[in-house]
């Protein structure tokens, strides 16, 4: 018999609702994540009471979702989700129901559950309810639908998406039933909000596969968000330095970096502009000149297209954008790099340059990711010296220019400071009041 730890506010919420005379479960993912030894992040409750008797069991709860049935009741600061069982009416936008039925049968609301793992509740009085096998499902590490899987995804076509995302969290295989309807209906994504599947991406991403947006693209998925992933997965790379379509690459550039969502989204995106700048040489050889420019601008209105935030739309943009920059080894040249780069990009940069070379072909890879190690060795003992990288690190300021050199406010009090960064970043010795205020007076 499975037994499940309930947290204690978990546990009291559903004891009081059985001392009230209803019925209730622990539901969904928390119950499937402790079945994994996994530590759930919410703790979900259905039961049978209506939102008006919930209501009337606890003293503080919060009308979070009362049209569909939820509740949030409070203990103390930490709030639980409480849904009535429910039976969905008909999906007419492939999103929402039009509308939600209360029912007292518990497997009637199971029943509406998208796949069988998240489809199991659990009490301490009846223990673990699994109508639908999910437990043998989390053994055999398969992602199924609960019922038939084509009335699932035309319930809510964002599950399609879902059921890749639960596949690279898991590391589980989607069932080929459900793989099958995926490809039938992947164009019913496009009635899906961007916001919803920008959520879905992130997640995929960041989880411990996220080689599984190979799926997202074999089903159809990736051709309704983002068709310029099934260009890449489509285009060669005949050069000795890959041996992987460049779609390919980017998968494994991904699954290459460390799950943050700035740096994954950066490598789903490092190359997404040579499709269109592909060229092939007289001896057939593909080069994809000025990518790194196109990739940032491309990458720009994807983003946008997905709803991203601007922060994160910047920092991942100017990755794109210098990811293969590769300035000479001296400390000028990467004083240089890192001004012209800006410092906020370091040192995500230099992983994001070793994704990208584990990506490539064995040609020359020892001798790129040994450059990589000695651009950074540089790069850090020029911070650990304190050297001038930027406007705001020299020993003057554009007030010291009008109050001691005579300057006048304008665009020329800001071509002088440019000037004396250069100085600086030529000479890092330079920058000291005494001499910046000397060359600026010749200026």
């Amino acid at each position: 018999m499975i037994k499940i730890s309930l947290p204690p506010k978990a546990a009291e919420i559903i004891a009081r609702l059985e001392a009230g005379g209803y019925e209730a479960y622990a539901v969904g993912g928390c119950v499937r994540d402790s079945v994994l030894g996994r530590k759930p992040q919410d703790w979900d409750i259905t039961t049978s009471a209506s939102p008006r008797e919930v209501k009337s069991v606890f003293s503080h709860t919060i009308d979070t979702g009362i049209a569909h049935g939820t509740v949030t009741v409070m203990l103390g600061r930490e709030g639980f989700e409480v849904t009535t069982y429910r039976i969905d009416g008909e999906y007419e936008d492939g999103r929402h129901p039009k509308e939600v039925r209360f029912t007292p049968n518990l497997l009637e609301d199971l029943k509406r559950r998208d796949f069988t793992v998240n489809a199991m509740a659990y009490n301490e009085t009846e223990g673990l309810v699994d109508a639908f096998d999910g437990i043998g499902d989390l053994r055999r590490g398969v992602i199924r639908c609960v019922g038939n899987a084509k009335e699932r995804f035309t319930e809510d076509a964002l599950r399609m998406l879902r059921a890749v995302r639960f596949a690279g969290q898991l590391g589980f295989a989607v069932e080929e039933e459900t793989t099958e309807a995926m490809r039938v209906l992947s164009g019913n994504l496009a009635k899906v909000s961007a916001e919803r599947i920008q959520t879905e991406l992130v997640k995929l991403l960041i989880s411990p596969h996220p080689e599984e947006l190979r799926l997202a693209y074999e089903t159809g998925l990736t051709g309704v968000f983002l068709p310029e992933f099934d260009r890449m997965m489509e285009t060669p790379q005949n050069h000795p330095h890959h041996c992987y379509t460049v779609g390919e690459h980017t998968i494994r550039a991904v699954a290459n970096i460390r799950a943050d969502r700035v740096l994954r989204l950066s490598m789903l995106f490092h190359d997404i502009a040579k499709p269109a700048c592909r060229r092939a040489d007289e001896n057939g050889t593909d080069h994809f000149h000025g990518h790194q420019q196109a990739g940032s601008e491309m990458t720009r209105r994807i983003l946008r297209r997905l709803k991203f935030d601007n922060d994160t739309t910047d920092r991942v943009c100017r990755l794109v954008r210098w990811h293969d920059d590769r300035p000479e080894l001296s400390e000028r040249s990467v004083r240089r790099a890192v001004s012209r780069i800006g410092l906020a990009q370091y040192p995500e940069l230099f992983e994001v340059k070793r994704a990208d070379i584990l990506a490539q072909s064995d040609y020359e890879r020892r001798e790129k990711l040994a450059y990589v190690d000695a651009y950074e060795r540089i790069y850090r003992e020029i911070l650990g010296r304190q050297q001038c990288l930027c406007l705001k690190d020299l020993a003057v300021t554009g007030r010291d220019l009008i109050e001691s050199a005579g300057m006048k406010p304008g665009p020329g009090l800001g071509a002088v400071l440019e000037e004396l960064l250069e100085a600086v970043l030529e000479d890092p010795e330079k920058n000291t009041r005494e001499t910046l205020l000397a060359l600026a007076k010749k200026s």
